[in-house]
């Protein structure tokens, strides 16, 4: 008999219990019958035997190792261990015979046996037990929300499989997907974990209830919809935008004008060094085309196309970036001002000034009385005697000039282009190897290589001419250039006939048929090919030049004999 005082049988009959589903149960399931108690006052019975899974025919109880379990009461104090088959009889109850139980071969009990004392009745052996101090003990299985009562081995059934819950992708999370928030869940202002007494005394008086609660609750959930939609209407709104506009520029063909322009003439400036992108941001900037990728791929379809040049264009607005590009490249759209090669500085003022519509004269005085701020390198300052410092530094090129510009920032930009060329060629070093004193010197000879020569093939004859002329053994003209182009310069003309008695006469430092050496600065503004011939003269030991017809043809002799005979020659051409 189990200490609970059930049945026969070692298993108990709640879950709560750690030997629950012990299987080594062997009773038998008795019909169910209301247990009657004694008024909650407990009572004492004769021990049943106790049937052991060791000793199935004995009826003696026994422990590990053939010992006696020690036997405790209700109260927990110990008595001595019964006998299998005598019961001391205890104050106020009778004695109790138990007969002997029999068993078959396969040692299930046969026949009956005595009532047990502290068994249910016929109808419910599992009723319920008096508690043993008087109380009421719950009955686990006696509900319908109960556990189902032990079964034996033999009867028991697998419990069915639960069928699984059909799963998703999507993890609802500990709310099941449902927030507070837009369940209309309210928690009276984020104050539910606030205490009582820190809430208001409105909250207090009015028990907790607020009129209209739910409509606002309504209100707030219905708000809280309209800013979600609003926020990923908006986003949504803002991707798809910026989604196209990433296709377009990636993938999708560039904005442009169709035809050769509107009609309607635009003056565009392209900055030296510009780019193909470069050159179509000031494009669209000013209306001409409609958008930079466009005339970058219409450039770059162009064969010429890399070939358009910085400066002064004359467009049309509204035209097609195909049609920009080859009008850029015709010399009709060039509004530039050219600087050709030789020209003095007094035609180039005066081309400034027409181009920048200013008064006559107004570029000469800024070059006169700011020469000193217009970008000249330290070798290009401080020498005796010149006319104009600037002379030699308006670099021939192509400029972007055009109306509303200073006179200074015209003259700023072609001191730097010629400045920026000088350092290129490495003026500074290679003078000293031509036996000059500097740099200066070396543009000066360029100027005069660029005043006498008449054609390109000329001017490194030209050139060797000069530096055989400044040789301190030269004996042939005791080291003077004689050159009309000096003389001219001084009287700022450009004149063939000059009489011998004029230029006797005139002891001015830029007149080399009184002066040796080379003038006080620079004649003119050298191009590239002078520069060039000025570096690398020829070494065939030229000494005299004629120009023959008066114009064009120049005739080169080494000795006074064979000049005398170009002089003759040039003398015929001229009917003398």
């Amino acid at each position: 008999m189990t200490e609970y005082g059930r049945g026969p049988g070692s298993e108990p009959w709640h879950p709560d219990d750690p030997l629950y589903g012990d299987g080594g149960w062997g009773g038998q399931q008795a019909a169910q019958q209301a247990q009657q108690s004694y008024g909650g006052q407990p009572q004492y019975h004769p021990q049943q035997p106790q049937q052991q899974y060791g000793d199935w025919g004995t009826g003696e109880q026994h422990g590990y190792g053939d010992q006696p379990y020690p036997q405790y009461d209700e109260y927990g104090q110990q008595y001595a261990p019964q006998q299998p088959q005598h019961q001391q009889p205890q104050q106020h109850q009778a004695p109790q015979q138990h007969q002997q139980p029999q068993y078959d071969q396969n040692g299930w009990p046969t026949g009956s046996y005595p009532q047990d004392p502290y068994a249910g009745g016929p109808q419910d052996p599992y009723a319920q037990q008096p508690a043993p101090y008087g109380g009421e003990q719950s009955d686990y299985y006696g509900t319908p929300e109960a556990y189902p009562p032990p079964e034996p081995p033999g009867r028991r059934r697998p419990e069915p499989e639960r069928e699984p819950e059909p799963q998703t992708d999507w993890d609802p999370g500990p709310d099941q997907g449902e927030h507070a928030f837009f369940a209309g869940g309210d928690d009276e202002d984020g104050r539910d974990g606030e205490p009582d007494d820190r809430r208001g005394r409105g909250e207090r008086r009015g028990g907790g209830d607020r009129r209209g609660g739910g409509k606002e609750k309504k209100r707030r959930s219905g708000l809280a919809c309209l800013v979600v939609v609003a926020v990923f209407g908006g986003g949504l709104a803002g991707v798809s935008y910026f989604g196209y506009q990433f296709y377009q520029d990636r993938f999708g063909s560039a904005p442009d004008f169709a035809g050769s322009g509107n009609g309607e003439q635009v003056t565009v400036t392209i900055p030296k060094g510009s780019g193909g992108y470069a050159i179509g941001q000031v494009l669209k900037k000013t209306g001409v085309v409609k958008s930079v990728d466009a005339f970058v791929a219409a450039q770059a379809a162009n064969p010429d196309g890399k070939n358009i040049q910085d400066g002064v264009y004359t467009l049309q607005k509204e035209m097609s970036a195909a049609s920009a590009v080859e009008l850029m490249l015709s010399p009709k759209s060039r509004d530039n001002l050219i600087i050709a090669e030789g020209k003095r500085n007094a035609a180039v003022y005066e081309l400034i000034d027409a181009r920048l519509e200013v008064e006559k004269g107004t570029t000469a005085k800024v070059a006169e009385t700011r020469w000193k701020t217009l970008g000249l390198p330290d070798w290009a300052v401080n020498h005796p005697n010149v006319k104009d410092p600037l002379e030699g530094f308006l670099f021939p090129s192509s400029y972007a000039v055009a109306k509303g510009q200073k006179p200074e920032d015209v003259l700023k930009q072609m001191v730097a282009r010629a400045t920026e060329k000088y350092e290129s060629l490495d003026f500074e070093t290679k003078s000293k190897s031509l036996g000059l004193e500097g740099p200066w010197e070396l543009v000066t000879v360029a100027s005069l290589v660029q005043a006498e020569g008449k054609t390109h093939d000329d001017f490194r004859k030209m050139s060797e001419v000069i530096y055989n002329r400044l040789k301190p053994t030269n004996t042939e003209t005791n080291q003077k250039l004689q050159f009309d182009s000096t003389f001219n310069y001084l009287l700022g003309q450009s004149e063939i006939d000059i009489s011998e008695s004029e230029i006797n006469s005139n002891p001015d430092p830029y007149n080399t048929y009184t002066n040796k050496g080379l003038p006080p600065g620079p004649i003119g503004n050298p191009g590239d090919d002078a520069l060039q011939a000025a570096l690398k003269p020829t070494r065939d030991g030229w000494m005299y030049f004629v120009a023959t017809d008066g114009m064009d043809k120049t005739e080169f002799a080494k000795t006074i004999a064979e000049h005398q005979r170009l002089v003759d020659k040039f003398n015929a051409s001229r009917g003398n």
